[in-house]
């Protein structure tokens, strides 16, 4: 488990052939409801990505376990070993080879936050050839709900334009914990926004996670006149 209602889930083919994805697709996983109706949910690939996927090579996704949920059942009855129905990847969520911003503001709550996991590398190799900052304002309730944090916490030390913001909105961790950290702020990421002054002329913003939160972001953003291009937005319910 990543957190204590999260768990982590790692899938290959079982045709050995490469499930190759660009960093913040995403794939659909197929099942039936009890009554035998057919159901899907989608979940960003979290695997960090800077290659191409090999034969057999694994990917990564992290699930919300929600109580009576029928995907939390599907996945709670899994073993190692068992299959799964899947189709993708899908989604265009991703970095553009063409930006030319100077900075990316990724913003998620909860498993919104993997499809930006996926992305380091990338983010790596463009912060290294242009003129590039990177903040990622990733929303949680308490320290230990958030996700793959140990990540973003090491690349952000190797990478000093780019910064890991914590938001806590429940709890903030102990000074002497091992989940303290410096950037952490308490609030919801919709009230930290502000604070990042975003900028039509600078920034490209990414908005992941609670379909509230997506939209609050959304209008802040519009209200320091980013236009509509420079928000990009994923809003699917992948936790049911």
């Amino acid at each position: 488990m990543l957190a204590p209602t999260i768990g982590h889930y790692v899938l290959a083919r079982d045709d050995g052939q490469p499930l190759d994805f660009i960093p913040g697709q995403f794939i659909q996983i197929h099942f039936d409801y009890a009554d035998g109706t057919p159901a899907r949910r989608s979940y960003s690939l979290a695997t960090i990505h800077d290659h191409a996927m090999g034969p057999g090579e694994a990917v990564e996704i992290a699930v919300s376990h929600v109580a009576g949920g029928a995907a939390t059942a599907l996945f709670e009855g899994l073993s190692v070993g068992d299959r799964v129905s899947a189709s993708g990847p899908y989604g265009r969520f991703c970095l553009m080879p063409g930006d030319r911003n100077r900075r990316y503001l990724l913003i998620a709550t909860g498993t919104g936050v993997t499809p930006y996991r996926s992305m380091l590398p990338v983010l790596a190799q463009q912060m290294a050839e242009r003129d590039l900052e990177v903040v990622v304002l990733c929303g949680a309730r308490t320290p230990g709900e958030l996700l793959y944090a140990d990540d973003f916490r090491a690349f952000a030390a190797a990478h000093p334009r780019f910064r890991y913001i914590p938001c806590l909105s429940r709890e903030m961790p102990a000074p002497d914990s091992p989940l303290a950290h410096a950037d952490a702020r308490h609030g919801y990421v919709q009230q930290q926004l502000e604070g990042f002054a975003p900028d039509p002329a600078a920034d490209i913003a990414y908005l992941c996670g609670n379909p509230d939160m997506v939209d609050a972001c959304f209008e802040a953003l519009k209200g320091h006149g980013l236009p509509i291009p420079q928000i990009r937005r994923e809003k699917y319910v992948s936790n049911k």
